[in-house]
C-alpha cells in the first residue's frame, strides 16, 4: 500500500484519566488531524483502543475489572460508544469509517490473514473512507493480558506493506533515563530497551514496554516508527513530513 500510515491511539490517550470515560475534545483533536492527512492525500488506518475504558462507566466501576467477562462486557458497550463518536466526527469532513475487529487469530492462520488483507486493501483504495480497527475484546481473550493494541498496530502495518506506523501515548516519545529529556532518534531500538517505564493507569493496558516490542517487530518489517503524544495530534503532519523534536523516530531496519 503506497504510503500508508497506521497511526494507533491508545486509551491513554482516548479515555480521562479519571474515570475512563471517552474524552471528546481528545477524539475531536485526533480526528481532524487524520482528517488533514487524508486531505493532504496521505492514505490513513487508524487502531484505536478505548472501547474497555469507554464501556466502564456504564457500569459504575472505578478502574479496569479484574474479571475477563466484564472487561469483555465493557467492551461490548464501549465499542458502540467509541464508533458512533467517531463515525459522527468524521462526517464532519465528509469522511466515512469502517469498523474492522480482530482476533489474534485472524492474523495467524494464513486463510484470514489473507481475507483481513484484502478487506483493508478494498477499504483504503476508497480515499473518502478511513478504516479503524480494534481487537475484538468482547470475544477475545489472550488479547486482553497482551496488551493495548500495540503489537497489533504492527501486524496490522506489517501485513499491509505500511511505510510509517505512529504509536501515539502519553508522553512526547522515549525519554533518557539520565536526562529525561526527549530521544529523537533511535537506530537501533534494542539499545533503548531498558529504557522503557512499564506504567500503566487505570484505565489503560500496554505500557512502554509493549510499545517498544511492537517497534521492534515494525522496524525489523522495513517499517519506520514514530513513538509521538496522543494529546497533541496536530503534530502528525509535522511527523511525517520530518520534523524533529516532537517524536522518537525508530529507523527501518531494511528497505521495502
Amino acid at each position: 500500500m503506497e504510503s500508508l500510515t497506521v497511526i494507533k491511539a491508545g486509551t491513554g490517550v482516548l479515555t480521562r484519566a479519571s474515570d475512563g470515560t471517552l474524552d471528546g475534545a481528545a477524539l475531536v483533536r485526533l480526528v481532524t488531524a487524520i482528517a488533514g492527512l487524508v486531505e493532504s492525500g496521505h492514505r490513513c488506518l487508524l487502531v484505536s483502543s478505548g472501547a474497555v475504558g469507554a464501556g466502564v462507566s456504564a457500569f459504575g466501576l472505578e478502574g479496569y475489572p479484574s474479571d475477563v467477562t466484564t472487561k469483555q462486557a465493557c467492551a461490548a458497550v464501549g465499542q458502540a460508544r467509541l464508533m458512533h463518536t467517531y463515525g459522527s466526527l468524521f462526517q464532519n469532513f465528509n469522511l466515512a469509517v469502517a469498523q474492522v475487529l480482530l482476533t489474534g487469530a485472524d492474523l495467524q492462520t494464513p486463510e484470514r490473514r489473507g481475507h483481513v488483507s484484502n478487506t483493508l486493501q478494498r477499504l483504503l483504495a476508497e480515499p473518502g473512507i478511513v478504516p479503524i480497527i480494534n481487537e475484538n475484546d468482547s470475544v477475545a481473550v489472550e488479547e486482553l493480558r497482551v496488551g493495548d493494541n500495540d503489537m497489533l498496530s504492527s501486524q496490522v502495518a506489517t501485513l499491509l506493506g505500511a511505510k510509517t506506523l505512529i504509536l501515539l501515548t502519553s508522553v512526547d516519545g522515549l525519554l533518557s533515563p539520565e536526562t529525561n529529556e526527549l530521544v529523537e532518534d533511535v537506530p537501533d531500538v534494542d539499545a533503548v530497551l531498558g529504557f522503557a517505564k512499564d506504567e500503566r493507569g487505570r484505565f489503560s493496558i500496554g505500557g512502554m514496554a509493549s510499545k517498544l516490542q511492537a517497534v521492534k517487530n515494525s522496524v525489523d518489517a522495513g517499517i519506520t516508527v514514530h513513538i509521538a503524544h496522543g494529546r497533541k495530534p496536530e503534530r502528525l503532519a509535522g511527523i511525517l513530513a520530518g520534523e524533529k523534536g516532537i517524536s522518537t523516530r525508530f529507523a527501518a531496519r531494511s528497505s521495502k
